[in-house]
């Protein structure tokens, strides 16, 4: 069961994004999503599947939203820090 679910996220992480998923609400929660995943960023690779589609995410709002989200992650697996 545990491989099935790592295959899944694998494949999805490698999937090419539709137009609609690169039209996305906020920049931000996309990048928080990734760092509570525990991806490094894929700022990069959003650019150049958006791009197809004239579409440039925002960098600055997708790493702040990252950045907390990892912030998020590093806590729950490293645990409190109190």
């Amino acid at each position: 069961m545990v491989r099935v679910l790592a295959l899944c996220l694998l494949i999805s992480g490698c999937a090419p994004m539709a137009e609609r998923e690169c039209r996305v609400d906020s920049w931000y929660a996309r990048g928080e999503q990734d760092g509570l995943m525990g991806w490094q960023p894929k700022l990069d690779l959003y650019a150049s599947q958006c791009g197809s589609y004239q579409v440039q995410p925002s960098g600055q709002d997708y790493m702040a939203g990252w950045a907390a989200g990892a912030s998020e992650y590093n806590t729950r697996v490293g645990g409190s820090k109190m």
